[in-house]
């Protein structure tokens, strides 16, 4: 009997505490409903400040509240601040427990994405929207935009890269010519330099020179004998000099010859 009591108040105060847990939900959701009907009436009058206040305090009372989280997304987004709107809608969707929910954040989604020119990632928003409810229009004509803006961003895309590709061939072309260009500037030093030299490998200059030098040493006589030169200069010298005693020998021949000094008149 002393156990059954025990167990049957065991039971109670578990119930209680399920219970009063239970109330405490329900009361966090009140408030949260409360919170978020006071943020849509600012929305209407356009103060979004203090409806963003509203909407977080919605947030802080019940975290996975999907109607707090959506309207506050929605504010985020007509005011511009396009980057916490996709944050809280994300947040919608992995809360949301109906495909309402799930429908009306993909749909948010999409235009926010085609706000910042995601037209791709746009496309496959709209086709969740639709999933989760197939006979809304407007999401379908949404997604009939997002689609063109995707094809025209794809083929930009391939417009560029393809001018990427063509620039980058030029590029390569060009530093193909300037490898070709220094290879000919190497091929016509390495004939110049063969050219200078001869079949040894010398340079012919030296060759040359080397000639010269051979020339020189050949003229060069031997010792005890006369250079061309110097034979050369004896010849003429000796010739000057029988040419002087051949005119002393004419001029005592003509030495004893009367010469007539006057004048005929």
């Amino acid at each position: 009997m002393k156990h059954f009591l025990i167990y049957i108040i065991t039971l109670t105060t578990f119930f209680s505490f399920a219970q009063e847990k239970k109330d405490q939900k329900f009361l966090a959701l009140k408030k949260a409903n409360d919170f978020v009907y006071e943020a849509n009436e600012l929305v209407k009058a356009e103060d979004y400040v203090l409806a963003e206040m509203e909407y977080r305090r919605a947030i802080s009372e019940q975290p996975t509240h999907v109607a707090g989280a959506y309207n506050l997304g929605n504010t985020y987004y007509k005011k511009g601040n396009f980057e916490e709107a996709l944050y809280r809608l994300q947040k919608v969707i992995k809360n949301a427990t109906t495909k309402s929910e799930k429908y009306k954040a993909f749909h948010n989604i999409g235009n926010i994405l085609m706000q910042n020119k995601q037209c791709k990632e746009a496309v496959e928003a709209f086709k969740n929207a639709l999933r989760n409810n197939p006979t809304d229009n407007e999401t379908r004509y949404n997604l009939g935009i997002a689609k063109e803006c995707a094809e025209q961003q794809q083929d930009q895309q391939d417009k560029d890269d393809e001018k990427k590709d063509e620039e980058k061939k030029e590029d390569e072309k060009k530093e193909d010519e300037k490898k070709d260009d220094k290879k000919e500037d190497g091929d016509k030093d390495e004939k110049e330099g063969e050219d200078k030299e001869d079949e040894d490998g010398k340079p012919k200059d030296d060759k040359k020179d080397k000639g010269k030098e051979d020339d020189q040493k050949k003229e060069q006589p031997k010792p005890g004998q006369l250079s061309p030169q110097q034979i050369k200069n004896l010849l003429e010298a000796m010739n000057n000099q029988e040419q002087k005693v051949q005119e002393k020998i004419n001029a005592e021949k003509t030495k004893g010859v009367k010469v007539n000094t006057e004048k005929d008149w």
